[in-house]
């Protein structure tokens, strides 16, 4: 069985999800089944029948994605870590080297990367390139954009790097 590293705010996130998929979406699917099938037995046309099983199905195929992902879970505490080199869990600030625009992104795992909210996959391109750089270092990678180079300007250790990012 192939471990996921994943932080533990990541690993909090997905066992939330789960618990809300289990706890309130999969009883109000069966609800609106249920009432789909009082206002028409005939299931085959009754399309709010049809259209409530199908939500269904996608509800039921994540709980099993989430359990799964929850089962081969490897919690890695970030506050534990430090240095200067960049691995799993580091918070890392990026100067771009052709805008000078400042990037902070902190190397998550699969399950809780979130480009939007300054957390990236440990297999993305980005952090591919980073893994193993240190502070100073130039970084080449290439993008759907076309080739960036970026410096690393600093490399941090927390687990809730976002609030970081917000006093910076």
């Amino acid at each position: 069985m192939t471990k996921l590293p994943m932080t533990a705010a990541g690993h909090a996130a997905l066992e939330d999800e789960l618990r809300h998929r289990i706890r309130v979406e999969r009883l109000a699917l069966v609800q609106r089944i249920q009432e789909a099938i009082a206002d028409d037995p005939n299931l085959v046309e009754n399309s709010e029948y049809q259209i409530a099983r199908a939500e269904q199905d996608i509800n039921e195929a994540r709980i099993a994605e989430l359990e799964d992902k929850l089962a081969r879970a490897e919690i890695v505490d970030v506050s534990r870590l430090s240095g200067d080199t960049i691995k799993f869990g580091a918070t890392v600030t990026l100067i771009d080297e052709d805008t000078g625009e400042k990037r902070v992104w902190q190397i998550v795992g699969e399950p809780e990367a979130d480009p939007s909210n300054g957390k990236i996959s440990v297999v993305s391109p980005i952090a591919k390139a980073l893994i193993g750089k240190s502070k100073g270092a130039t970084v080449a990678v290439e993008t759907p954009g076309g080739a960036k180079a970026y410096r690393v300007r600093q490399v941090e250790w927390f687990e809730h790097s976002r609030k970081r990012r917000e006093r910076a």
